[in-house]
């Protein structure tokens, strides 16, 4: 069952008007959600990065207390608890005729939520995916705000095609002055021979959620963690590297434009934070399911 407005409807007949600002324009924002034990993970993260979006974009959304009880009525309809994803999604809504301006948009916002079972493959999370570094950048924030997690995500899927096109599962993603920045559907990280994880400083991705929890459970356990800018010559002579999400967490990277990293196998680092990501992951959930 998916949720379309405040109605729960059957796959076949869960439809938005072809007059709805998302269809005709990709104008809205969405998020992710992994569950765990029947509980959306960093709940409270994820709304405040669609309000966030939302606030950026004029979209006037539901209550927080609305969109949450779209999601778990969602869950309760399909008797999901674990292994599920989520994607919330919520347009400006339906609009009176196919054009730009938001206020030709006649009615409210329209809220979808779609759950799903859905795992990542054993293999992705314990031998890694590779990587491709794409020729399509990050935009400037003045040309679309890499920060915004709006339902437009051309850039991004023109990366995925040249990656999957060259062989690789995922683009890797440089900024305007070619540093590293992201991929296109999750964010990278490295590890460097000394032992210091690095990320990008932030400035052409997405407010990752999951990005955010594995620099905190590094805070947390002392390993050295850095958000700073460095190039594809650091990428390719780190002794590890890998990328998060929420729907994998934390996964190893083997290769990146054809450089085998470190040694091609996860690495201690790796295996060490995807085990400490798991235990804030059900640190989360405990303190939902106590509520």
């Amino acid at each position: 069952m998916v949720w379309v407005d405040g109605e729960l409807l059957p796959r076949a007949r869960a439809v938005v008007s072809v007059f709805d600002s998302g269809f005709v324009l990709g104008d809205g924002v969405w998020e992710g959600l992994r569950v765990s034990g029947g509980h959306p993970v960093f709940l409270e993260q994820h709304l405040d990065r669609l309000e966030e979006g939302a606030r950026a974009l004029l979209i006037d959304l539901p209550t927080r207390e609305q969109l949450t009880e779209a999601v778990y009525a969602t869950l309760r309809a399909n008797d999901m608890l674990d292994g599920v994803h989520v994607r919330l999604m919520v347009t400006r809504g339906v609009k009176s005729t196919p054009y730009q301006d938001p206020r030709v948009t006649v009615g409210p916002a329209t809220v979808v939520a779609i759950a799903e079972h859905k795992e990542p493959l054993p293999a992705t999370v314990t031998e890694g995916i590779t990587l491709f570094t794409t020729h399509v950048r990050r935009a400037h924030p003045d040309t679309l705000d890499p920060r915004l997690n709006a339902h437009s995500k051309l850039n991004d899927v023109t990366a995925c095609i040249q990656a999957y096109t060259a062989g690789a599962d995922e683009a890797l993603m440089l900024d305007p002055d070619g540093f590293v920045a992201t991929c296109n559907s999750t964010h990278f990280f490295l590890v460097t021979r000394a032992g210091e994880v690095w990320t990008s400083d932030g400035r052409y991705c997405l407010g990752g959620i999951t990005r955010a929890n594995v620099l905190e459970v590094c805070r947390r356990h002392d390993l050295p963690a850095r958000e700073r800018t460095f190039s594809l010559t650091d990428v390719y002579n780190a002794a590890e590297a890998f990328v998060t999400g929420t729907f994998a967490g934390v996964v190893p990277v083997r290769t990146v434009d054809g450089r085998t990293i470190g040694t091609g196998a996860r690495g201690p680092v790796v295996k060490r934070l995807q085990g400490l990501y798991q235990e804030l992951v059900a640190e989360d959930v405990a303190s939902r399911a106590a509520r």
